[in-house]
């Protein structure tokens, strides 16, 4: 009965065999795989442009690692991400992924990038100096000059359309219709004009349209200890609709929460957790300093974490203090400390980091002691009183800083001795941080081909779900020490969902 109403409200109908709903990294690349195996594709976005946004793409044996003699232990890494979620995953997944990512990462290279003069460059440095910070050297960057990254959206659109995929913006996703144990259409809403349109399909649907970040009432839901970590969402598109009408049509879900937050998010002087939830597609007030291991301490003025983790993990500190904030101390060296961290992906300095050298880092931070989000003293008592930390908190804790400086160990929580620095140059720095939600991770169960999962565990027929639509992969945090897996994951996983229901 539900779906004689809705087709009475129906104002045209439009058939196509696969159709892909969501146009980021997964719905991109799973269209154009879809078309490469001669299905009839059909993309519907409700933006008005896709969402290619992560630039470096994990890997294990890509054509960029060969090149650059590089060797990656696919069953190291896999236990490693596997141990990483505490084997709260399906751990056949993540092989999946390993044993595929590689054609994914090199069809971009071939079909993307080098028609332009671009290519990939592997990374080749990740750095193992403890426990705490192994790193896997799984990220391969595009482009042209091996020192700054080149943007293939474009690019992309061009090739799916010469492979005759119809992509059409602003239309969203309001249902799924089943029969049986079949999903055979899709109920849309062109947002420009209202109109409701019903999609049939005769081979899938693959659900592409992220996780639930900017959705509020979700997040309660399912993962209400993101709405105290987090201050800001870096992805307003992702509302969680492809997840709900799967799961109102019989689907299971991932029933823990995963994320991916960084430490980047600055918060005003004096303001609450509970009073922001920014969401910016621009990544507003983004300290690029914020991930980098300098001291951090609670609103009370005093350490609670070792600084050398995973980028989320300090907002999962930051969330057993009090107030789930934190300020970030430093001196006015910090451009010379910057050179020695060495962190990995987006927070380094130098290509592939976003801050192209020292210079550059400084000056996005004085950015934001311009803009009132970073203060400046001349001594630690005048910088707490500007953080509105407790002084003398803040002075015992600078002063133990410096004593383990000159240690050369930090006897307190283990950070590693290179990633010490003290604090002794004037002008003093500090500023209070939040995190930055990317996205949620915890998806539709799915199998290996894709196809999304009932509470019997056996798939509901043509329809499939990849990006962060699809679970079973993440858990908890997001393992930033394997650089680009977040886009790789929804690459390969779009691809092969894309040749599945292509079938």
């Amino acid at each position: 009965m539900e779906n004689k109403l809705n087709d009475q409200k129906i104002s045209s109908t439009i058939e196509t065999e696969v159709l892909v709903v969501g146009a980021g990294n997964a719905g991109m690349m799973a269209a154009a795989a879809a078309a490469e195996k001669g299905a009839q594709v059909m993309i519907i976005e409700k933006e008005d442009s896709i969402n290619l946004l992560r630039l470096g793409l994990a890997g294990v044996g890509t054509n960029a690692q060969k090149r650059a003699g590089m060797t990656i232990d696919k069953y190291e890494l896999v236990e490693y991400l596997a141990a990483f979620a505490q084997h709260n995953v399906d751990e056949g997944l993540i092989y999946h992924w390993a044993n595929n990512s590689a054609e994914a990462v090199n069809w971009v290279e071939d079909n993307i990038l080098k028609p332009h003069g671009a290519h990939l460059r592997a990374e080749p440095d990740s750095l193992v100096t403890s426990s705490a910070y192994q790193g896997f050297s799984t990220e391969n960057d595009p482009t042209i000059d091996d020192e700054t990254f080149v943007s293939y959206g474009t690019w992309f659109q061009e090739k799916i359309a010469a492979l005759g995929v119809n992509l059409s913006f602003k239309m969203a996703l309001v249902k799924i219709i089943k029969e049986g144990n079949v999903a055979v259409a899709a109920i849309v809403k062109n947002i420009s004009s209202g109109e409701l349109i019903k999609i049939n399909v005769s081979k899938g649907i693959i659900l592409c349209t992220g996780g639930y970040s900017a959705n509020e009432e979700l997040l309660k839901k399912w993962n209400p200890l993101a709405l105290k970590k987090n201050v800001y969402n870096d992805s307003p598109r992702n509302n969680g609709a492809g997840i709900v009408s799967a799961l109102d049509i019989g689907a299971i879900k991932d029933e823990e929460p995963a994320e991916c937050i960084f430490d980047r998010g600055l918060v005003p002087v004096g303001k609450k957790t509970e009073e922001m939830y920014v969401q910016t597609a621009t990544y507003e007030d983004w300290l690029w300093l914020g991930s980098h291991p300098l001291l951090k301490v609670n609103l009370r003025g005093e350490r609670f974490a070792n600084e050398s983790v995973p980028y989320q993990f300090t907002v999962n500190a930051a969330s057993k203090q009090p107030g789930y904030l934190y300020a970030m101390i430093w001196d006015d060296n910090f451009d010379e400390y910057a050179k020695q961290f060495h962190t990995l992906g987006c927070a380094r300095v130098g290509f592939p980091g976003y801050m192209a050298n020292a210079k550059k880092l400084r000056e996005d931070t004085q950015r934001y002691v311009d803009k009132g989000l970073v203060v400046q003293a001349d001594s630690i008592e005048e910088l707490a009183e500007k953080l509105q930390l407790p002084a003398e908190n803040l002075k015992k804790t600078v002063l133990r800083n410096n004593e383990l400086v000159k240690m050369n160990i930090d006897k307190d929580f283990g950070k590693e001795a290179y990633r010490l620095t003290p604090i002794n140059k004037k002008p003093y720095y500090g500023c209070i941080l939040g995190g930055r939600i990317l996205c949620t991770s915890d998806g539709l169960r799915v199998n290996k081909k894709m196809e999304v999962l009932d509470a019997n565990y056996e798939p509901i027929h043509n329809l499939y779900a990849a990006g962060n639509d699809s679970g079973g992969f993440f858990f908890g945090s997001y393992p930033d020490r394997v650089p680009g897996l977040a886009a790789s994951h929804a690459q390969t996983f779009g691809r092969l969902a894309g040749q599945s229901a292509a079938k």
